[in-house]
């Protein structure tokens, strides 16, 4: 660890000395966070703690590995956001008790696979001078990219759930639902149950399992799609910055904060 903070602190410059601080101090806060789990019996949230710490790392090997470089404050978001997802979220439960938390991450997450989809085209367009891409093209790439992703991370919580019963994909409490699974008749006609006040769930032997007062559980669809629209509502943000920058020349200084570059 004492090598990797030295070969950090030697190859990031003066302009890079912000997202440096961030780091360390992230960082600081994660141990902190890791032994008090420890001390506390939580195993999972310890070994969660040690997988940040390792996500934390990223931005910098990927940039030496690709001889690529981050702007400064895309590398600040990432820390942040990966703080923001694993810590804040998971550990301390900033996911039940900040109701539009979930929604802001993923809003983010949108935004910033865009910038990355992107950075990837806008380098290889750079790259291979025969190419000379549409903006529009583009900007249409970098959409497409985050939707892939922001896609896969709902399949990563739907097999995380399927797989180990987690709740990834967060229950909700809903009043009403519309199923043709409830047509007696079998013909595919929806049949629309409204005013739900409990639901009440038993086992074969007739025993009562759990009682969900105000209404009937929805098993993630909700999270799932909400999820998916506002991934695509940051996705759709930074295509848009993205088409401003490559159509004013590159001086559209929003964008550029999060646009990579090969290393100079």
């Amino acid at each position: 660890m004492t090598k990797i903070r030295k070969t950090l602190k030697e190859n990031y410059k003066e302009n890079k000395k912000s997202s440096l601080i961030v780091y360390f101090f992230l960082r600081f806060l994660v141990i902190l966070c890791m032994l008090r789990q420890f001390f506390l019996g939580n195993y999972s949230n310890v070994l969660l703690c040690l997988l940040t710490l390792i996500l934390f790392l990223l931005p910098f090997f990927i940039q030496q590995r690709l001889k690529i470089s981050f702007p400064r404050l895309l590398e600040i978001v990432i820390l942040l956001f990966i703080f923001s997802a694993e810590i804040l979220g998971e550990i301390n439960n900033f996911y039940g008790n900040i109701s539009q938390w979930d929604t802001i991450l993923h809003t983010l997450n949108g935004f910033l696979a865009a910038g990355v989809g992107f950075s990837l085209v806008d380098l290889l367009d750079k790259k291979v001078k025969s190419m000379h891409m549409n903006p529009f093209l583009m900007a249409v790439i970098a959409f497409s990219f985050s939707m892939t992703i922001g896609v896969g991370g709902e399949f990563f919580e739907y097999s995380m759930d399927t797989i180990f019963r987690l709740d990834m994909q967060k229950d909700e409490i809903v009043t009403s639902i519309s199923s043709v699974e409830l047509d007696p008749l079998k013909d595919n006609n929806p049949i629309k149950v409204d005013d739900i006040a409990y639901t009440i769930i038993y086992d074969k032997e007739g025993n009562e399992l759990a009682y969900i007062p105000n209404g009937y559980l929805d098993l993630g669809i909700h999270d799932t799609m909400n999820d998916l629209i506002v991934n695509l509502i940051g996705a759709f943000i930074f295509s848009l910055c993205g088409y401003l920058y490559l159509t004013n020349n590159h001086n559209f200084k929003f964008t550029k904060n999060f646009i990579v570059t090969h290393q100079r």
